[in-house]
């Protein structure tokens, strides 16, 4: 991966050619929202790098801007300043219709609440990507995938008729059957009891490590990020090193 396992580390962004092919690139990344009582930071000049086929881990406390951080590389939100690229894709550059267009091409994003359609089956849920993207066989596509993931038995059971972990690894399927180049999970196992959780996390690494896709791991556990090659702290809308910098000042 270009990085020792568990080794904190963010690219100088002096150096144009960094000894890897990084996916994700984010340089002085802000994001700053208004409220009633004025403006607030969420991101404070973020620096960070993904390289294809790494798995990052991202821990640290509610409300230090990890989730934020995902939702710009997923083009969801648009940084205040900064310059975001994906997949060889300046986001400054994109338009929504775009941004759009690259997720189905290269994202799969997999929620805490698991964010299925509550009135389509499972195996429609899965499909609904592919279909989109005009795939012909999206149904034979999105059997295999539920079949792959231990739910063969369950393709025609609503949301409301599975198990929370159940509901899960129809998203992790879901997630994974456009074979993505990059995964996005935001605390995917945090509305499951320990043990479904665990079972989830083995599920996401399995299949990540079969198909060797980049992964970006938000999570509160420090023991699931281990799993990753890097984990990174987000404290403050930093990431480390940049905490321990300002730290230090």
């Amino acid at each position: 991966m270009g990085q020792e396992s568990g080794t904190v580390m963010i690219a100088d962004p002096a150096t144009p050619d960094l000894p890897r092919k990084d996916l994700v690139r984010l340089r002085g990344v802000t994001l700053t929202l208004k409220s009633a009582a004025g403006p607030v930071e969420i991101l404070r000049g973020v620096d960070f790098t993904l390289a294809a086929g790494e798995a990052v881990g991202i821990v640290g406390p509610s409300g230090s801007g990890k989730s934020s951080m995902m939702s710009i590389i997923a083009g969801l939100e648009k940084p205040t300043s900064g310059d975001v690229t994906v997949a060889g894709n300046n986001f400054a550059k994109l338009d929504e219709d775009d941004l759009a267009l690259f997720r189905r091409k290269h994202l799969g994003i997999v929620f805490q609440s698991f964010h299925l359609i509550p009135t389509m089956t499972a195996i429609e849920n899965v499909a609904m990507p592919l279909e989109l993207a005009g795939a012909r066989d999206a149904f034979a596509q999105a059997a295999e995938a539920l079949a792959t993931i231990g739910l063969g038995n369950r393709t025609g059971h609503y949301p409301a008729q599975l198990s929370g972990g159940e509901q899960q690894r129809v998203a992790l399927a879901r997630a994974f059957v456009g074979d993505p180049s990059l995964i996005l999970a935001d605390e995917p196992t945090g509305n499951l009891d320990g043990e479904t959780g665990r079972a989830i996390i083995d599920a996401l690494f399995s299949i990540r490590a079969r198909r060797n896709t980049a992964l970006l791991l938000i999570t509160h556990e420090e023991r699931l990020a281990a799993q990753c090659d890097r984990v990174l702290r987000m404290a403050d809308g930093l990431l480390n090193p940049q905490v321990a910098a300002l730290a230090a000042q």
